[in-house]
């Protein structure tokens, strides 16, 4: 063999080594999305909340007279002392069970003692696909230091 055959031979097995590379490349990145795209197929996909994870009282009650739902998630007990006039309440403690009471379609701010209970309430609603939610810092004890207006009983 010349020594000319034998360097088109070295650039021929060069030329399939390199192309043998950009072939296994290929073959881990498809790979790769397969394994990502089978991975996520069945979870929910993520929700994006176009509202701020928390508020002010003064931004509540304005959202509140703009006709945003507010939900109390306090207890009976907590409700029937005071409650914001309007309100719908639904226990923390029932708000997963109960989530199809709460409009997909409405802005939804929710409201508790001093806002706590209001952040998991949030989060729960989130899971469940709403997409625009917020929880009221301070809860109802801010709404009130506000002087804004409560009422008592059922």
């Amino acid at each position: 063999m010349t020594k000319k055959r034998r360097r088109t031979k070295k650039k021929e097995n060069t030329k399939k080594t390199q192309q043998q590379r950009w072939i296994a490349i290929a073959v881990v990145v498809i790979a790769i999305v397969a394994v990502f795209i089978a991975a996520n197929s069945g979870s929910a996909p993520a929700t994006v909340n176009s509202l701020p994870a928390e508020i002010n009282t003064e931004m509540g009650y304005q959202m509140f007279q703009d006709g945003a739902f507010l939900l109390d998630v306090r207890t009976q007990p907590e409700w029937e002392e005071y409650h914001v006039d309007g309100a719908a309440m639904v226990v923390l403690d029932e708000l997963e069970s109960r989530v199809s009471e709460v409009p997909f379609d409405q802005e939804v701010i929710i409201i508790c003692n001093s806002g706590n209970r209001s952040q998991v309430a949030r989060d729960i609603l989130l899971q469940a696909g709403h997409t625009s939610v917020t929880s009221i810092a301070g809860g109802i004890q801010g709404w009130m230091s506000a002087g804004h207006a409560v009422v008592s009983g059922p």
